[in-house]
């Protein structure tokens, strides 16, 4: 192996170091298992606890365990090419279903001129139209006045979508505010068929719709940076451009987190 590819020394863990053995030792024989039949982080952190007194966290125990399988299935960048002409092949996958929704952010005075109001959430201020992917990644946005409805945006979502995919998205999960035939008409045009999620029976409080979760786990994450509490910027692209910039933060967090 060229040199390089490999740590020059193991990566230190104080509290999971007496027990690495016993999780390595789980692992290999879960190779032998059915898929269904093999050790899960949690019910090996519950063996360490019951069997070998673990004493530390859950999460500890579960972070080593997702490195262990990833480093079944690594890829390594050449070294040897000079600087900034190293190749990678990714792969070609793109996904084939989006998951499209709106969020109202409130106005402030820097946004006030554009600002509209949102007569179902009784708010002024400004609606940010997202489509993510089956895991939630950002794949497109547009911001409008708070008052343009939902259904208006399809066709614009639907042609950043297919642009940046190169026309892989067959399916978009929406929900009821997204139905009448002026929507479906408008996601045709780009080869998208609208699936609507609705409830199978009359329910009241927080239901989980299926598929339709993910993008609202999406707005969560926006949701925590500061920035993206309301909308502080006189721009609309730069309201979209900083909610692109909060996922890619996101995405190399959990990049650092899988590389670690």
């Amino acid at each position: 192996m060229p040199p390089g590819y490999q740590r020059q020394q193991p990566v230190r863990r104080p509290k999971l170091g007496p027990w690495l053995g016993v999780i390595d030792a789980i692992l290999d024989d879960d190779k032998q298992r059915p898929a269904r039949q093999r050790h899960r982080a949690k019910w090996i952190f519950e063996r360490l606890r019951e069997e070998h007194s673990f004493t530390g966290g859950y999460t500890i125990a579960r972070d080593y365990v997702r490195s262990a399988e990833l480093r079944k299935r690594e890829m390594f960048v050449p070294l040897t090419h000079a600087p900034c002409e190293a190749q990678a092949d990714f792969g070609k996958a793109q996904p084939t279903a989006m998951i499209p929704d709106s969020r109202t952010l409130q106005s402030t005075p820097e946004s006030g001129a554009r600002a509209g109001y949102d007569g179902a959430k009784r708010r002024k201020g400004s609606k940010v139209h997202a489509a993510v992917d089956t895991l939630g990644h950002l794949l497109a946005l547009h911001v409008t006045p708070a008052d343009e409805q939902d259904r208006a945006q399809v066709g614009e979502l639907a042609r950043q979508v297919q642009q940046i995919t190169e026309e892989n998205v067959e399916l978009a999960y929406v929900d009821q505010g997204y139905t009448g035939e002026t929507a479906e008409a408008a996601a045709a045009r780009h080869g998208i068929q609208l699936e609507v999620v609705k409830h199978t029976e009359a329910k009241r409080g927080f239901v989980l719709l299926p598929r339709r979760w993910v993008v609202e786990r999406s707005f969560a994450w926006a949701a925590r940076f500061r920035r993206l509490a309301r909308d502080y910027e006189r721009l609309a692209t730069t309201l979209g451009a900083f909610h692109f910039l909060a996922f890619a933060c996101l995405m190399m967090a959990n990049l650092f987190r899988l590389l670690a």
